[in-house]
């Protein structure tokens, strides 16, 4: 695999919806990594993977609705913990759980998450992760079978291990998160972590008492029916990668299915909702 990447750095306005449709129909292409930013999105090719119209096909970029504007750069290996490091920020949630990079300080939280998220840490949504956490720990997740769907870095399941949970099945199609989340779980001395790399179709004739799936709207809708379908009766649904805004279509697949609404985080108009079987 190549060790030399091309960075994007897209400032969009509107700035939320923007990014939103930009990064859905990037990752249709052979773009692979994502942060978002305060103006916008920075996404990432393998420079083997990526040609000259790599953007054509951007149905957004010629969108007047939207004013978006680029600039892009080649980033090799060398230069990437950098890269990361101007992008990742520890997380503090409720003065319970810190998660960070070996490069934080470490505080007195009772739960201390170290990461190092390599290439493969994600779409930067720092306030999804945030609100997942809060969800979790508010729950008792002691012996409970869980599955972290579409993990990234694997913190989630992380957190859970911590919390007593496991087994615990991490998935993710992505081969960098694949990759990193069992780095992340060997680091956090994780030991019911099992991580496994594709999607929803790995799903079939599991059966978890918690799913977390902090993915993006789209996908979510695609696999409800999978989640719904390998939740144990009684069982617990996490989601988040969402906006405000999608919380009626999200809701209305959720209990069209069958699930029962619990709780709503909200933080930066981004959301984590909680459903039981």
């Amino acid at each position: 695999m190549s060790n030399i990447y091309i960075g994007y750095y897209f400032t969009i306005e509107p700035r939320e919806l923007g990014s939103e449709i930009l990064l859905a129909e990037l990752g249709e292409t052979a773009f692979e990594s994502f942060v978002e930013t305060e103006t916008g999105l920075s996404a990432y090719v393998q420079k083997e993977l990526w040609n000259e119209n790599i953007l054509d096909d951007i149905y957004i970029l010629g969108n007047n609705e939207f004013t978006i504007s680029y600039t892009f750069e080649e980033i090799d290996q060398v230069n990437w913990n950098e890269e990361w490091e101007k992008n990742f920020e520890a997380i503090e949630v409720d003065g319970k759980c810190h998660v960070r990079a070996p490069f934080h300080e470490k505080t007195n939280a009772k739960y201390d998450i170290v990461i190092e998220p390599k290439m493969s840490f994600g779409t930067g949504h720092h306030e999804t992760t945030h609100m997942m956490i809060q969800h979790l720990l508010e729950t008792d997740v002691t012996n409970k079978k869980t599955l972290d769907m579409g993990c990234g870095t694997a913190i989630l399941a992380i957190l859970a291990e911590m919390k007593g949970a496991q087994p615990i099945d991490a998935i993710d199609i992505d081969n960098w998160c694949y990759l990193n989340s069992i780095e992340n779980a060997e680091r956090n001395n994780c030991k019911h972590i099992s991580v496994y790399e594709g999607d929803a179709s790995l799903l079939v004739d599991k059966k978890y008492d918690i799913i977390i799936a902090n993915i993006n709207r789209n996908i979510l809708l695609n696999d409800m029916q999978q989640y719904v379908d390998c939740l144990n009766t009684n069982g617990t649904l996490f989601l988040s990668g969402f906006y405000t805004e999608d919380i009626p279509v999200i809701d209305a697949s959720c209990t069209e299915k069958g699930l029962t609404y619990n709780k709503k985080f909200e933080k930066n108009n981004w959301v984590a909702l909680k459903y039981t079987k």
